[in-house]
């Protein structure tokens, strides 16, 4: 019995004196770089997204800043997704990895129609989770060491982030308004001379957003052609971000850069079904483009996420079914989205405008960057303690106004930050109902 207690002793020592030498070994080792953040990664900073929803959450203003719309989506999509859901129980298990049949059938149609051109539904379109995946598919599967990838001010900010974790460098030119007071968003243009110059040998991707993000503009054709003219000078693949497709405002027109003479063979363009039917949370999307790029991105694809929802497939194809058989009516989603929102547009920049602010008019999408500085002397910024004046105001006015905005300034990549400080950004696509409150929010603290 002694001899049992003094083993047991002696294995609970042992037991004790292991724990000890483990605890010093793995406080030694979190003390140094083995389990650090990949070098990849050490460059990325806080997502905006990630700080202006914790400030949402805790101050529960009027929130203006997040891009996703507070009314249903059509109701023939939401009954599609239930009926989807519990009806044929297969289609509530693994789909085609790289896209539903279902669903890259409707895009292929759609597609075509749109381009002027026949799209491999099984070859040249690539179905992912959300806009976002594609962009990080895209890029994951063309950019190597060293290569430079060109992108405009101001940005979503994840090309950024996705550009440099994949071992690229990043070379950024700020459009600029060529006005002042309250203007359009046509009127921000990029230096054609200061554009030029970013193109070199090493150039390996341009990243082009139109509709555009933040600003609303939509790039024209002259716009369009100066920018494929560089890249098939210099032999770049272009990153048509195009989300916002479907929310142009007249007399605007969407051209897609793939259309124009000899770009299709250098084009991927992505597309959005949380966009295209305000079902943000959704997180569905696409590429199309040709067979050697998307083959490229459906590496990445396997790799990663492999496959994306049944379901919500199954339920985007029957919308697109949809709307392609009513795409020439006035009450075609893809039609009626635009207009609605037009006057949504109009409505904010009014109250903006009675509030101190001067808008930049968008042309498209749902978004409006608005010029706050001549509210300065009405908002302590001393008590915010950001590097950026467009933080501090955001910040100021979701703790004290009750109404949230987006900094610009996220959208920038250091050097240029201060071209956005004196702007904030707003989404319109709300009920009418919540941009009143927003108007009498402004109102009753502008005239206070």
């Amino acid at each position: 019995m002694l001899q049992r207690a003094l083993n047991q002793i002696r294995f609970c020592q042992h037991i004790s004196r292991s724990c000890i030498l483990s605890q010093r070994l793995m406080a030694s080792s979190s003390g140094s770089e083995k389990f650090g953040l990949p070098k990849r990664y050490q460059e990325a900073t806080e997502s905006v997204w990630v700080e202006y929803v914790a400030l949402a959450l805790k101050y529960k203003p009027l929130n203006l800043g997040q891009g996703f719309p507070d009314y249903p989506p059509p109701s023939y999509v939401t009954k599609a997704l239930s009926d989807v859901a519990n009806g044929d129980h297969l289609l509530n298990q693994y789909t085609r990895g790289f896209g539903h049949p279902r669903l890259v059938q409707a895009l292929s149609k759609a597609y075509s129609q749109w381009i002027g051109r026949q799209i491999d539904p099984n070859n040249e379109i690539l179905v992912t989770v959300g806009a976002y995946q594609s962009l990080y598919n895209a890029i994951y599967g063309h950019i190597d060491h060293g290569d430079e990838a060109i992108i405009i001010e101001p940005f979503y900010d994840c090309y950024y982030d996705m550009i440099k974790s994949a071992g690229g460098v990043v070379r950024a030119i700020p459009l600029k308004p060529t006005k002042s007071g309250i203007i359009s968003s046509a009127d921000w243009k990029l230096d054609p001379i200061e554009f030029e110059k970013l193109f070199n040998n090493k150039t390996k991707m341009l990243i082009l957003n139109t509709p555009h993000n933040p600003l609303g503009k939509v790039f024209n054709l002259d716009e369009l052609t100066m920018i494929a003219d560089l890249c098939k000078k210099w032999n770049v693949l272009v990153i048509a971000d195009e989300v916002y497709e479907h929310m142009v405002f007249e007399p605007n027109q969407h051209i897609r850069i793939c259309t124009l003479p000899d770009m299709w063979e250098r084009t991927l363009t992505i597309g959005s079904a949380g966009k295209t039917f305000s079902a943000t949370g959704w997180k569905l999307g696409w590429t199309y483009g040709p067979n050697n790029l998307i083959r490229n991105m459906q590496l990445v694809h396997q790799n990663s996420v492999y496959t994306c929802a049944t379901p919500l497939q199954e339920a985007a194809a029957i919308g697109f079914e949809y709307e392609l058989s009513r795409f020439n009516e006035s009450d075609s989603f893809f039609k009626s989205l635009a207009v609605e929102l037009k006057d949504k547009r109009d409505f904010m920049a009014t109250f903006l405008t009675q509030t101190g602010y001067q808008p930049v008019i968008p042309e498209a999408g749902y978004f409006m960057i608005a010029d706050w500085s001549h509210l300065k002397d009405k908002v302590d910024l001393s008590s915010e303690t950001d590097e950026y004046k467009d933080y501090r105001f955001t910040k100021y006015m979701t703790k004290n106004v009750s109404l949230q905005g987006i900094p610009p300034s996220a959208f920038y990549t250091k050097a240029n930050k201060h071209l956005g400080e004196n702007f904030v950004r707003y989404c319109y696509i709300k009920k009418d109902e919540t941009l009143q409150k927003a108007a009498d929010i402004l109102n009753k603290w502008y005239n206070n």
